[in-house]
């Protein structure tokens, strides 16, 4: 067979492998050197498109410690969860119908559907607003830190048992997050949330998200308290600690904990974090995932290799 028959062969094969990994056309190519022959065969082959990423919202709780400095929440999801089982994330998840109520926006302290739209450049104003309540309804189901006000304006403050009972009535469904705040007459302190960060699970990955990063300061006098079923433990750490914690193997932090832990090592309080990315340029994160010589690479927007 001719050289340049070879590197034809060699062309179309690279290419080939590089459609394949990158989830491309369901389409492939086969051939094989047969001595001077070539034998080469197109057919189709399934090619499962990537997932579709599901609306989630996770919210990073701050709080200062006592000694000087802050620290931030994370939580661990039981082992047995379909995603990011058994890692420390920060609070959060599925944005739920229930989410975006026709009446939502009225139980809403200070963040308009509109304002939402704009903030995360959605056209749908209802489905916008819905990450604001659908992070502060995760993140009191999961650990019962509960960001909303009474009808004076003040941080709301409930009985131990009432809250209990409140976090149950949601494991049951997401549309009891409207009963508590109609029979407590409490509004959400979505005007409290920062919103700082856009990343999507990679293609590569079989569950995908679609998540919005908020931060807020945690209210005075609360204490996180996992629910025993998504979460298991909880623990404050500062940025610095959690990093290290995950070097050293104590902890388990995904990239894009990891990535946005660092973003408040240079903070030096709770208020000043909050600072530190309240109104920075927010760009849609999306990873990828390779396989090079046996050894999986995450590749972030703008490596070598990254598309």
């Amino acid at each position: 067979m001719s050289e340049d028959l070879h590197d034809a062969l060699d062309a179309i094969e690279a290419e080939a492998s590089s459609r394949a990994h990158a989830c491309d056309p369901p389409w492939s190519f086969r051939g094989h050197r047969d001595s001077d022959r070539l034998i080469v065969s197109h057919y189709a082959v399934p090619v499962k498109p990537p997932a579709v990423p599901v609306a989630a919202a996770t919210l990073v709780l701050l709080r200062d410690r006592s000694g000087g400095g802050f620290e931030l929440l994370l939580v661990k999801r039981h082992t047995a969860s379909r995603f990011a089982a058994g890692d420390h994330v920060f609070p959060g998840g599925k944005v739920d119908a229930h989410d975006a109520a026709d009446h939502a926006a009225a139980w809403c302290a200070g963040v308009t559907a509109e304002a939402a739209a704009g903030a995360l450049a959605l056209d749908d104003r209802r489905f916008a607003l819905a990450h604001w309540v659908g992070v502060i309804r995760e993140t009191f189901e999961e650990v019962g830190i509960l960001l909303a006000r009474d009808a004076g304006g003040r941080q709301a403050r409930l009985e131990p048992a009432k809250l209990a009972g409140y976090r149950a009535a949601l494991r049951a469904t997401d549309a009891a997050l409207w009963d508590m705040l109609r029979a407590e007459q409490l509004t959400l302190a979505t005007d409290a949330l920062v919103y700082f960060a856009h990343w999507i699970t990679p293609e590569e990955q079989p569950l995908r998200f679609n998540t919005r990063f908020f931060a807020a300061v945690t209210p005075p006098g609360q204490e996180p308290i996992a629910d025993g079923r998504e979460i298991v433990d909880v623990r404050w750490l500062a940025p610095r600690e959690a990093l290290d914690a995950a070097a050293r193997g104590e902890i388990s932090l995904r990239n894009a904990t990891a990535r946005n832990v660092e973003l408040f090592l240079e903070a030096k309080s709770a208020a000043d974090a909050l600072d530190a990315v309240r109104g920075r340029e927010i760009r849609t994160i999306r990873p990828r995932v390779i396989m090079e010589n046996g050894v999986r690479r995450v590749l972030m927007p703008g490596d070598a290799g990254y598309w």
